[in-house]
């Protein structure tokens, strides 16, 4: 199908290639700090604590990937200037410098060894923010005309959260030895099991409008994600449950997976703008629907006869 002219319907999205790198990072900083507040509840502090780093670098690394996407860091900062809660991209903003100054100070102080009543606060300020943190970024790209978004905007949510969880659990898989990783394995295991299974219960319910995750790029990335994912997550509840050396290159795996699907999101949104039959074909079955309902419930009409 061609549009007018042969130019598409929409045009694609301006968004460079830092913004499926933030969509990962994000995600893995918000769990990270869920993550290390339970295992400091539970009395792992091993856990808890390398978790808490690994979220404070994440939270580092996402502005970061965010300015250099905007071009100018003060475009960055003019985000802060208001709070509009209509707006996906000002409410994220605003988590991310939360979740980001809350992970940075408790990592700060758990090193240095400071001011524990701060820490703590720091910590529980870290894990409230974290899970908006790892799932805002779906209703971002949710809000958008892009149809393979837009429609999915219903499951994107519990893929990223998913995603992230299995992402936190895969980090903190690596950096802790074995003996005392086990709630991440588990976390890891559990996030990518959801997120295989989210995401073909997505594709099968979107129908043709979920054609572009099997073509192209997106597909590429798509079944690059699944085999790392379900690799890692193999290794790490196998030979990851003794080995440092396995667990670490599970949670490679799992963490590349999990890359590779924000990146599979991402591209599915490209192509989903780019051909036109994704924008038009609905509207015309929504179109052809609604004609018939007004046809049926019209006086002459048979069902209006009964």
């Amino acid at each position: 199908m061609s549009s007018y002219y042969g130019r598409p319907v929409l045009k694609e999205p301006v968004w460079q290639p830092e913004i499926p790198w933030y969509f990962f990072t994000g995600g893995l900083a918000g769990a990270s700090g869920v993550l290390s507040l339970v295992a400091r509840l539970s009395g792992n502090e091993t856990l808890a604590r390398r978790s808490l780093y690994v979220g404070a670098a994440a939270d580092l690394v996402s502005p970061a990937l965010l300015v250099s996407d905007l071009g100018r860091p003060e475009r960055f900062l003019n985000m802060f200037r208001v709070f509009k809660v209509t707006s996906p991209m000002s409410v994220g903003s605003w988590i991310l410098g939360v979740s980001g100054g809350a992970s940075t100070t408790a990592a700060l102080l758990e090193a240095t060894g400071r001011l524990k009543p701060v820490k703590y606060a720091a910590e529980l300020v870290s894990a409230l923010s974290g899970a908006p943190l790892a799932t805002y970024t779906a209703t971002l790209v949710s809000d958008t005309a892009i149809p393979v978004w837009h429609e999915a905007r219903k499951e994107l949510p519990f893929l990223f959260g998913s995603s992230a969880v299995a992402s936190a659990g895969a980090a903190a898989a690596i950096v802790v030895p074995p003996a005392e990783a086990g709630p991440a394995r588990r976390l890891a295991l559990g996030g990518v099991v959801v997120e295989n299974v989210l995401f073909e219960m997505m594709e099968k319910r979107l129908g043709m409008l979920g054609e572009p995750y099997t073509k192209g790029e997106a597909g590429k990335y798509k079944k690059l994600a699944m085999g790392c994912t379900v690799g890692g997550a193999a290794l790490l509840g196998t030979l990851g449950r003794r080995s440092r050396v396995a667990a670490a290159a599970g949670g490679a795996l799992v963490l590349a997976g999990e890359a590779a699907l924000r990146w599979s999101v991402f591209k599915a949104g490209f192509q989903s703008a780019r051909d036109p039959k994704y924008t038009v074909d609905p509207q015309r079955e929504r179109v052809s629907r609604q004609s018939d309902g007004r046809s049926r419930t019209q006086p002459g009409s048979s069902d209006a006869s009964v």
